[in-house]
């Protein structure tokens, strides 16, 4: 029986050292028998939504952090949203994925105190059965995804925090160097 994991994170389980997902902390954002759509939460490119994307942006937007969702499709935009009630939220509760200019840039117009967006270039994608074979082999470990781990914990330590947070065993993953060569 296939289990889908639309709403969960997955963190390299140190399996995959040496590939761009080394490391990473993936939010599942679709998942079902035609495959799966994620976004990788802890890359952020170094550069603004408005050094990136030549569309005329608002302002406030234009400020944005990009974070680099994955190796595919690195021109194409999606975003993470968030706000106190968001009642058709399409990934976990009050959280939503978007993939329109337009929805980006009415959000820019429309200001929220409590609206929390992410952006990205590119995304992460399984075809049909690809994700359920390296979760058979162990690439992956599974966390529930949460909006303090989406938009709340840096980027660059996301990885390592929920990791800790597993128990003892992942807290020594973690731990591990990066390149093992220099341990």
């Amino acid at each position: 029986m296939q289990r889908f994991l639309k709403g969960q994170l997955l963190l390299d389980s140190g399996e995959l050292r040496g590939s761009f997902f080394q490391r990473t902390v993936v939010l599942i954002c679709q998942h079902d028998a035609e495959g799966a759509f994620s976004l990788v939460l802890n890359r952020p490119t170094g550069n603004n939504v408005g050094e990136m994307i030549v569309a005329d942006l608002p302002k406030a937007l234009k400020s944005f952090p990009l974070h680099l969702g994955g190796p595919v499709q690195p021109a194409a935009l999606s975003f993470l949203h968030s706000d106190t009630f968001l009642p058709d939220a399409n990934v976990i509760p009050n959280l939503s994925l978007g993939h329109s200019l337009d929805s980006l840039l009415e959000m820019g117009d429309w200001p929220s105190p409590t609206r929390k967006i992410k952006i990205f270039a590119g995304y992460a994608g399984w075809s049909p059965g690809q994700l359920d074979d390296e979760m058979k082999r162990k690439a992956w470990l599974t966390h529930p995804a949460s909006l303090e781990l989406v938009f709340d914990t840096a980027p660059e330590d996301l990885w390592q925090t929920i990791l800790s947070r597993k128990g003892w065993k992942y807290k020594l993953l973690s731990q591990m160097p990066e390149d093992l060569s220099s341990n």
